[in-house]
């Protein structure tokens, strides 16, 4: 005979048993939380799906631009033998330097204009951004090192060649890229283990720090903060010892009795100023100031400045004042010339 409680008890048991095989409701919301954070393993870059044609071709000549104005300050500058000197050799490092820059996202840029295709693997967005990171972390530190450069050949022109050696300039540069590895290596492992859900779309025209962490579906306080602290690392830190070169530099210069000396010797520092303002300027804008929903399409444009328009626009910076870089030029197609008459000869 079945009593009440011996009912209530065995109708308890079949409760406990049902619940081990039937998920609760809070059960299946983290089950959905854990599904919607592993499903996006693929971004959609949305910042220049318009017109393609005419961006394409304006990607394709500003990159064949790039690389072919880099490609021959690299080739001038260590072929002449009178360009042989701690100035050239930075240079033909920055040329080099953007050439790579802009290696890292122009090719993907062309490639999703012409196949229509703009999605980018989250493996793949997370290559992009190091080596965008990485190099452009690099240049901070070498135009600071450009800067130097300047303040010993205009300051101390007596120690100059004898404090910039070869082995410090070569030391100067792999420093340079020595700093800004490990940090990077760590922000992109942060970023990397952030979950991403929800929208998959980046509106920006490669992949970047702002807009990825928009995306993540987590606590990104601390990401922003080491953010912050990188680019303060990586823009202030270099731009402060660029100010502290030309504030020297500057003093030096206003005591120059003659005016022609003055201009003389500010022409060989108005280059690298230039492209110090363009380059610290855009990445100070997009990265340490406070994010609104205006800067958003601000930053975008901004970051085609600093990825794409300056190097595009170094090596005529550098070379049209620069008569020295014209005279090897000069130089090198003769002896061009020279080569193809004796070729000719002799065949």
């Amino acid at each position: 005979m079945i009593t009440k409680d011996s009912f209530a008890l065995h109708l308890h048991r079949s409760k406990t048993q049902l619940s081990a095989f039937v998920p609760s409701q809070m059960d299946l919301g983290q089950a959905n939380d854990k599904k919607n954070h592993s499903t996006v393993q693929e971004f959609i870059l949305v910042g220049y799906q318009e017109y393609p044609a005419l961006l394409f071709t304006v990607f394709l000549a500003t990159y064949t631009a790039i690389l072919l104005g880099n490609g021959l300050i690299v080739v001038v500058t260590t072929l002449d033998q009178a360009l042989h000197t701690p100035m050239y050799y930075f240079l033909r490092s920055l040329s080099g330097l953007e050439i790579c820059y802009t290696s890292v996202t122009l090719p993907k840029m062309m490639a999703s204009l012409v196949s229509g295709d703009h999605s980018i693997s989250l493996p793949a967005c997370a290559s992009q951004l190091f080596f965008m990171l990485f190099l452009g972390g690099t240049e901070c530190f070498l135009l600071a090192a450009m800067a130097y450069d300047r303040y010993l050949a205009i300051c101390l022109p007596l120690h100059y060649m004898t404090i910039m050696s070869h082995r410090v300039r070569i030391g100067m540069v792999a420093g340079s890229f020595a700093i800004s590895l490990p940090m990077q290596l760590v922000q992109i492992g942060i970023i990397v283990s952030l979950p991403f859900c929800g929208s998959n779309e980046i509106d920006h025209f490669f992949c970047d720090i702002p807009p990825l962490l928009s995306l993540a579906c987590a606590d990104i306080h601390s990401n922003e903060l080491a953010l912050y602290f990188e680019s303060t690392t990586f823009v202030i830190i270099p731009f402060l010892l660029i100010l502290a070169s030309y504030v020297q530099i500057t003093k030096t210069i206003l005591h120059m009795p003659s005016a022609k000396g003055r201009q003389k010797t500010f022409s060989t520092c108005s280059s690298h100023l230039t492209v110090v303002i363009l380059f610290y300027g855009s990445a100070a804008i997009v990265y340490l100031r406070p994010k609104t929903p205006e800067s958003v399409k601000v930053n975008k444009l901004l970051s085609l400045l600093y990825a794409i328009i300056i190097p595009f626009c170094n090596p005529l910076i550098y070379t049209l004042r620069n008569q020295e870089v014209k005279t090897a030029f000069r130089r090198l197609l003769g002896r061009k010339r020279t080569l193809e008459v004796c070729t000719r000869v002799m065949g």
